[in-house]
């Protein structure tokens, strides 16, 4: 976070890894919801 106020291309790199373009998917719309679920039990 530090680096990202003058060079934000690691932070977007970082990101575009943990996004996806299958928004439509069900396996990942339910995959989603399984991962929140897994949160909460913590």
């Amino acid at each position: 976070m530090m680096k990202s106020s003058d060079d934000n291309s690691d932070i977007k790199n970082l990101l575009k890894k943990a996004l996806t373009e299958e928004i439509n998917s069900p396996e990942v719309y339910m995959k989603g919801i399984d991962y929140s679920y897994y949160y909460e039990e913590e």
